[in-house]
């Protein structure tokens, strides 16, 4: 326990107060040579002096600071105080003489010293910054510390602390263009406020390349290092930085054809290949520069060859595309524009084993020439595997049998060729006289009716076609129906036809013909075969005038279809007369005369069939009572023959009973 006697002031003389007193505690080692009751006077002074003017008289630099409103203890709340209230003593030798306002230094606010922390400041240690080679203020010297270092003794300039690289070609206020981050962001300064932005690479390089430059010929500072040139920096093209590796070829405009983005991106919106001995056309204009340039770092790279297809391009049918037998360059068949299609023309196709006619000078080259997806295809077909010469030699190489094989036992074995043609497929050339050959030759109406109608699968009022395959095309060619009521109605119900009651050999065909139903084809001279010969005026009666059938159809047959599922109906035309004789079809004008003669009064023994009048057949000498003999052959039969009523039948000529006595007719003459 310290005695702190305290010895009372003795007064007297000029001292007024007695030098010396007992000490409250051992001072702090910074304050260990001030240890001593006969050095108190030097912290404490002596009279009236307040004791922080005797701190500041060894801490100098504290006063310089205070001063000038500088640093932590120019502020204001902190001259306003003791020294002592931050900085007690007489506590031990190990004692803190220091006591931070925020409990330690490394909690100190920096912003109480009026300089904030920020960036990479805030991240650096306290003795990285408060460092003996960085106290270059006034202050450090007038620092009492005999050991370097110290908190005091900083400048706020940045190159107080840091290297000018711009060794003083720059203002030296470094926060224009920085900031406490990093030193190669500039967030305060941007170069495109110069004469020259830049852009692309020129953003990604070190200041020093450009402004270091041999070229600029940049001055030393005392100590040999190189001052950055700033002002002027040619720069008007880019042969004032680059070297021309075309020796002025092109022009001195580099960006013509480059740009900062790199040597190696070409500007293709400037760039003129059309200047070069190869101009881009076609699909060569969209190929980017290092496909045919690659990197640039040959001579073979920079200029390829290109006087063939081959020298860039693979043969990608691996020589089995070749004329005359040779294998020629791809531009014999493409253009530059693409591959496809190929530009091997119609007329040159005529050159080769197989010239294209008809509809296949309009087919794609792909249709035929297509690839294969084999395994073995590249190695035989090459990259593109399109088969050059596909098989050819007859139509079904290539086209599908659309008719299901019906016709494989044909000579030709189907082959389309027969039937068709490379102008297209409709129409057929299978014509009338092809179809004469087979069970049913196309005559009259036939000829025009489409093939579909009776060989299709759609066919329209005929039976439907048999449960076969018939292939893609529907088309069945041998048909079943070849008799004409196989596909038409009989009006006649079968009367005609073969079995019929009044059967024909050549069935409808014995009165029709396949150019239409009506008229028909049975003429006088058939007529004869039917039991009726047709002869004198019944040469020239319409049919209908016998035959009562007719008389209900129109005269004009609508447009009505006569096939067998047509679902039309027509009158039943049987034709069953058996009138034979005159009187079955003529009524008689002598009413019951002739009845008593043996013949009982036939037509024909007086009539022909030529005509009624007059009676040919007739013999009044002969077939009459009375002979016609001398006068009596000159007379008028009307004179004697008279118009009355006969029976109950008026005006009909009488011919019998008349009187042959020539008092009958002459008496009245006599007299």
């Amino acid at each position: 326990m310290m005695l702190s006697l305290l010895l009372s002031p003795l007064r007297g003389g000029t001292t007024g107060l007695l030098s010396g007193q007992v000490s409250p505690g051992p001072l702090a080692s910074p304050h260990a040579e001030l240890e001593g009751t006969l050095k108190c006077t030097k912290c404490h002074g002596g009279g009236k002096e307040a004791m922080p003017g005797r701190c500041l008289s060894c801490h100098q630099d504290i006063g310089w600071l205070a001063d000038r409103g500088r640093g932590f203890h120019g502020t204001p709340a902190v001259k306003s105080q003791s020294c002592a209230a931050c900085h007690p003593d007489h506590a031990g030798k190990d004692f803190e003489l220091i006591k931070w306002p925020d409990g330690s230094r490394n909690r100190f606010d920096h912003r109480r010293a009026g300089w904030a922390l920020t960036q990479s400041h805030a991240q650096a240690r306290c003795e990285k910054c408060h460092d003996a080679r960085f106290q270059a203020s006034p202050a450090a010297k007038l620092s009492a510390r005999k050991a370097p270092g110290g908190w005091t003794g900083l400048e706020p300039a940045c190159t107080s602390c840091h290297e000018d690289v711009h060794r003083g070609a720059l203002d030296q206020n470094c926060t224009k263009c920085h900031d406490a981050g990093k030193w190669t962001v500039t967030p305060g300064f941007s170069h495109d406020s110069t004469a020259y932005p830049l852009t692309g690479k020129h953003a990604q390089l070190k200041c020093g390349a450009c402004h270091l430059d041999a070229k600029l010929s940049p001055k030393r500072d005392p100590q040999g290092n190189l001052i950055p040139v700033y002002k002027p920096v040619p720069h008007e093209t880019c042969a004032s930085c680059h070297e021309d590796v075309h020796k002025g070829q092109f022009g001195p405009t580099c960006s013509r054809c480059h740009s900062t983005v790199g040597w190696k991106q070409i500007d293709k919106q400037s760039f003129d290949h059309e200047k070069t001995r190869y101009p881009l056309r076609g699909k060569h204009a969209t190929v980017t520069c290092a496909g045919c340039h690659r990197d640039f770092s040959t001579p073979e790279a920079k200029k390829p060859a290109f006087q063939t297809c081959g020298a860039c391009h693979r043969d990608a049918h691996n020589g089995t595309a070749t004329l005359a037998g040779k294998v020629v360059d791809c531009d014999k068949c493409h253009t530059v524009s693409g591959f496809t299609p190929a530009s091997f023309t119609v007329e040159q196709h005529r050159q080769a084993k197989y010239p294209l006619e008809g509809k296949h000078a309009e087919v794609k080259c792909g249709a035929c020439h297509q690839k294969e997806t084999t395994t073995a295809s590249a190695t035989r077909w090459g990259s593109a595997r399109v088969v050059i010469r596909p098989a050819f030699a007859r139509c079904l190489d290539c086209h599908q049998d659309d008719h299901a094989g019906q016709l494989a036992s044909r000579a030709s074995h189907g082959e389309c060729a027969d039937c068709h043609r490379v102008s297209g497929w409709t129409p057929s050339t299978f014509d009338r006289p092809a179809h004469a050959r087979l069970r049913l030759p196309l005559d009259g109406r036939h000829a025009d009716v489409p093939c579909r109608a009776c060989h299709g699968a759609d066919r329209q009022g005929l039976p439907p076609l048999p449960k076969v395959s018939l292939g893609k095309a529907g088309f069945l060619f041998k048909v079943l129906e070849v008799e004409c009521t196989a596909c038409h109605l009989d009006p006649h119900k079968g009367r005609f036809a073969a079995g019929g009651p009044r059967a024909k050999p050549e069935g409808c065909l014995a009165c029709h013909d396949s150019r239409a139903f009506r008229p028909s084809t049975a003429d006088v001279g058939a007529h004869a075969k039917f039991g009726f010969a047709l002869e004198g005026a019944h040469r020239a009666t319409p049919c209908l005038d016998c035959h009562d059938e007719l008389k209900n159809r129109p005269a004009v047959a609508p447009k009505r279809s006569t096939l067998v599922l047509a679902r039309t109906s027509f009158p039943e035309l049987r034709f069953e007369s058996n009138r034979r004789n005159c009187v079955d079809c003529h009524q008689t004008p002598h009413g019951d005369q002739f009845d008593g003669r043996p013949d009982g009064g036939k037509c024909e023994a007086c009539h022909t069939v030529d005509a009624f009048a007059p009676a040919t057949r007739f013999d009044h000498t002969r077939d009459a009572s009375f002979s016609l003999k001398g006068a009596h052959e000159t007379v008028p039969c009307q004179q004697c023959h008279r118009v009355e009523t006969v029976g109950n039948r008026p005006k009909t000529v009488r011919y019998r009973p008349l009187s042959g006595k020539c008092e009958s007719c002459h008496g009245k003459e006599s007299k």
